[in-house]
């Protein structure tokens, strides 16, 4: 059976998907597409659906690097032939799989050739596959660290380029990236949001009409997908011949001075960073302009191209949603296309306003204070030997299990890379095929321990609640915001009145940590001892090296069983915790003249590392934990 893909025309709604999806058609160097939102939100059907509408390209049958006719690269023997004529056939898509290894990505030596007696043929890889179309990667967050490295580098030179194994291979590899991704597994790193040229937030319709809908035309399309298929073959046809103007149109699309003003000013008032987004901006706007028929860029076009070029790569300030402000975006607009004198009374007005409301709102709804940076010791937790050793990260490059990244010669493998002995073996010549002591190779596997760093927040009366809370809401976001770097979780566990609860479960994400740190009550009692047990609970579920960060001044008086002293339980909740080897730091919030000190017996108990609070603002409790994991 004619495997059949979903018809672009026939997707639900998602309209600034579609969009984004056809501009990078119409000009591939924007540099492809992110696609952010929830599971079962048609992101991965948008993108297997926009190869349909692609216009056809020229390439000669059996070509392994998709070469442009014409410009054959130089090593490609189907293009070099004399006889090779070109045909019409569809875009690239390739997929990329989470666990594809680097040789299946860049490419290697082909193994089949030299045992052949072949010198040294290069066999290439998905790079070369997806050159002049489209390289797709599901949940594009959970890609490991190395092969994010391989993909950047090829996006920005365009070239992907092979020094490996007495190969030095360079081939053309421009793709357009389309990368899909769910915030619950944890965000990307910042240079790799910064490479996608777009992106789009999905979010599945609220509304029952639409929602039926989309169950509609999917089981319609799942019965028989070719004769659904046909039914929308007008509407597909329109959107090919749309694509092909607009990539006809584009050269001859014009971008004026004062918009292009109007995108330097956008970018700084977001506060981006990076220039590219000034670049893709550029372009976004003339591609739009081009899909809609227009050979003048129009402000609409700027403002189009802004909310899917600007909302990933603006500075997120803690806590704060992802995505672009409308009303900050129309208000922006609004100043820029006024005459000049009227624009900058306006905007002096604005500022002013802007400058009351910031004052309203910081009382109404502070986050958290960031007091002056206190001078904080970087401090070391060594862990027990115990179950939770490893509380030092480690990247250990002999780890035993993890991602294989590479082989290395080694006369004395404990982890024989079979692929590249042989490889090795079959350099030195087919005619006497034999592996020596001199061929082996030893895997290197990437082994970064991740860490789970739990907070146990006293959110009792008994403490100047409010200022810890908004300490710890501060530091949880910090040390999130690496997070991807680091593969680390953070969980937090709350305690006041006569119970303890897990807050936040163990997560990567900083949308879902900000939304339930979002209202934190406070005030009652201590339930001091119920918050350690939930936290040992915790911990017995995880095989990450823990961190505990506990935020009180210990002053228990609400006990887990009635008749127990409530400080005795903590002690004896401390000696089980100890035991485990859980490594752990206690930051003391007791105040005023008469301190009990209970926090720095609680500390000795746990065998943990004792500070004050005092000092510690968010920024520098996130830096002091940091400091204990390394």
């Amino acid at each position: 059976m004619h495997h059949a893909t979903f018809p672009f025309s026939a997707i639900v709604e998602q309209t600034q998907l579609k969009t984004a999806l056809l501009l990078c058609a119409v000009d591939p160097s924007l540099g492809g597409v992110l696609i952010r939102g929830d599971k079962g939100t048609a992101k991965s059907t948008a993108a297997r659906a926009l190869t349909d509408i692609l216009p056809l390209i020229e390439r000669i049958a059996g070509c392994a690097f998709n070469c442009a006719p014409g410009v054959p690269y130089q090593h490609c023997e189907t293009c070099n032939t004399e006889h090779a004529t070109a045909q019409a056939s569809s875009v690239p898509f390739v997929t990329l799989p989470l666990g594809a290894t680097e040789d299946r990505v860049i490419g290697t030596l082909d193994l089949e050739q030299a045992l052949k007696g072949a010198q040294r043929v290069f066999k290439p890889g998905l790079l070369a596959a997806a050159h002049r179309g489209i390289l797709y990667i599901d949940e594009v967050n959970l890609l490991p660290d190395h092969l994010v490295d391989v993909l950047l580098d090829a996006a920005a030179m365009g070239v992907n380029a092979v020094q490996r194994e007495g190969l030095s291979v360079s081939h053309p590899a421009r793709f357009t990236l389309i990368g899909t991704m769910n915030l619950e597994e944890g965000d990307l790193r910042p240079q790799l949001l910064d490479r996608f040229g777009l992106m789009v937030e999905v979010t599945a319709p609220r509304d029952k009409v639409l929602r039926s809908e989309v169950v509609r035309r999917r089981i319609a399309f799942e019965a028989n997908p070719t004769a659904y298929a046909a039914t929308w073959m007008q509407e597909q046809q329109e959107l090919r011949y749309r694509l092909a103007t607009a990539q006809q149109l584009l050269p001859e699309v014009t971008l004026d001075d004062a918009l292009l003003d109007l995108i330097s000013h956008l970018c700084c008032e977001f506060e981006v960073a990076s220039l590219r987004a000034d670049i893709v901006m550029h372009k976004a706007a003339r591609a739009l302009a081009a899909l809609e028929g227009h050979s003048q860029v129009t402000p609409q076009d700027v403002r189009g191209a802004a909310e899917l070029v600007l909302p990933h790569r603006r500075r997120r300030k803690p806590f704060e949603q992802p995505g672009l402000d409308q009303e900050q975006l129309d208000d922006l607009m609004q100043q820029a296309l006024q005459p000049p004198d009227e624009s900058e009374s306006g905007a002096e007005d604005t500022e002013q306003e802007n400058a009351e409301n910031n004052g309203e709102s910081q009382d109404q709804q502070q986050v958290f204070a960031s007091a002056s940076a206190g001078t904080v010791r970087k401090i070391e937790v060594d862990a027990v030997s115990n179950r939770y050793a490893s509380g030092k990260r480690s990247t250990a490059t002999d780890a035993p299990r993890g991602r294989v990244i590479r082989a290395v010669p080694d006369q004395n493998p404990s982890s024989l890379a079979v692929g590249a002995t042989l490889r090795s073996a079959a350099l030195k010549g087919a005619d006497n095929f034999q592996v020596t002591k001199d061929d082996l190779h030893q895997q290197i596997r990437s082994g970064k321990n991740a860490n789970l760093i739990l907070f146990v927040v006293d959110a009792s009366g008994s403490m100047a609640a409010q200022r810890r809370m908004e300490a710890v809401k501060g530091a949880v976001l910090s040390l999130l915001t690496d997070a991807y770097q680091q593969r680390d979780e953070v969980a937090v566990i709350s305690f006041r009145g006569e119970s303890a609860q897990l807050l936040l479960s163990p997560t990567r994400s900083v949308d879902l940590a900000e939304q339930s740190l979002r209202e934190l009550p406070t005030g009652g009692r201590t339930p001091l001892p119920h918050a350690l047990s939930v936290a040992l609970e915790t911990l017995e579920k995880t095989s990450m090296p823990p961190l505990l960060v506990l935020l009180s001044d210990g002053k228990a008086n609400v006990a887990l069983n009635d008749g127990n002293d409530p400080w005795q339980e903590s002690l004896r909740f401390a000696g089980l915790l100890a035991e485990r080897g859980v490594p752990a730091l206690v930051l003391d919030t007791e105040t005023g003249y008469l301190r009990l000190g209970r926090a720095r017996q609680l500390a000795r108990a746990l065998g943990a590392e004792y500070l004050t609070l005092e000092e510690l603002t968010a920024e520098n409790l996130a830096l002091t934990i940091r400091g204990c994991i390394k």
